[in-house]
């Protein structure tokens, strides 16, 4: 179970340091592999941008690991920051409390 109260780790710096770093390779060989822009990746590496679902798949055949993998570290990171960032007592409520 995550902590609450710490913010998840973006899922760039789990593709640096868990794929890219511990297997002793580049940006910019990860990047040429994917078919993408270096720029790009970069982007996601350094927090900048997020993981798409296409590189998600791209990802999950380069690593050998799942789709899903990576699309709930994207989205375990955004939603964490959105459950601060949503101010719930401004929402109106369209159910009715069970008695």
């Amino acid at each position: 179970m995550l902590k609450r109260g710490l913010p998840p780790t973006h899922p760039g710096e789990i593709l640096k340091e868990m794929f890219i770093t511990e297997r002793g390779l580049t940006i910019t060989e990860v990047a040429k592999g994917l078919n993408m822009a270096r720029a790009n990746l970069s982007s996601v590496i350094n927090g900048h941008l997020g993981i798409s679902p296409e590189l998600a798949v791209k990802l999950s055949e380069a690593f050998g690991n799942s789709t899903q993998f990576w699309i709930n570290l994207q989205n375990n990171y955004e939603v964490w920051h959105a459950e601060r960032k949503i101010n719930r007592s401004s929402i109106q409520h369209f159910y009715k409390e069970s008695a």
